[in-house]
């Protein structure tokens, strides 16, 4: 019986490149239409979101907090009267929940940006002055303002004028010179 042999081979099979699924497999052209579809949806969600628009301030209404202070507080409560133009309230709380550490707060934004703000108190004067001056120190000047001399305090954020008597502390501070809080303590009433 004869048995035929089959060719030698010589070399290797040529072999098929399959791509692979994921980015090998995709395009430029795919990736820039992909980007494109992104930028557009960032662009209609900005576009549907709302923007302040603004200077981001935002004014509250507080003459019915204080008159309701002025109702509970154990000391006579102060707000100014007649500010000028562009002066906007952003700040004003009455804690009241004990009688002998009573709080009341009401901030301002002036016309030149920078915040103003009225603190009272009846409660232990040092954890007071320490929380509404920012941890203020005692300042060798003082400020006389309606007859009345108030201390100047230097703190880490705020200037402070202080006014201490024997029942209540008040503290007028902020960002604004010592000159401008002047102006702030005398619309006090």
């Amino acid at each position: 019986m004869a048995t035929q042999s089959a060719p030698a081979q010589t070399g290797t099979a040529p072999t098929q490149t399959r791509k692979r699924p994921g980015m090998a497999g995709k395009s430029v052209r795919d990736m820039v239409l992909s980007l494109a579809a992104v930028m557009a949806a960032g662009l209609v969600i900005y576009l549907f979101v709302p923007h302040s628009g603004g200077n981001g301030v935002h004014p509250v209404e507080y003459n019915a907090a204080l008159d309701s202070a002025r109702r509970a507080a154990p000391y006579p409560v102060l707000a100014p009267t007649g500010l000028p133009q562009g002066w906007n309230a952003t700040a004003v709380q009455f804690d009241g929940a004990d009688a002998q550490n009573a709080q009341w707060t009401l901030g301002f934004i002036d016309p030149a940006g920078q915040y103003v703000a009225v603190r009272q108190s009846n409660g232990p004067l040092a954890a007071f002055l320490a929380d509404a001056t920012t941890n203020g120190v005692k300042q060798s000047g003082s400020s006389t303002v309606g007859g009345v001399v108030w201390n100047h305090y230097q703190g880490v954020r705020y200037r402070a004028l202080v006014l201490e008597s024997g029942k209540d502390t008040t503290v007028v501070t902020g960002t604004e010179s010592y000159a401008e809080l002047e102006k702030f303590a005398a619309a006090l009433r």
